[in-house]
């Protein structure tokens, strides 16, 4: 159980939590961007909030 104390060690915590958080957000780059066909299907999800807004404005004119 001694390699448990090697976490409570800020100095070896922190070097430890930036490689996993870089690798997670690597991993969510290449998700993102690693297949053409989800990138664009996910770049036309980025206006979605925007939706609301747009049905509104043709509703009232």
């Amino acid at each position: 159980m001694e390699w448990l104390l090697w976490f409570s060690r800020p100095e070896n915590t922190k070097p430890l939590a930036l490689v996993i958080f870089f690798v997670t957000f690597i991993g969510i780059v290449v998700y993102v961007y690693g297949s053409k066909k989800r990138g664009k299907r996910l770049e036309s999800y980025r206006d979605i909030p925007f939706l609301d807004d747009w049905q509104g404005t043709k509703d009232k004119q």
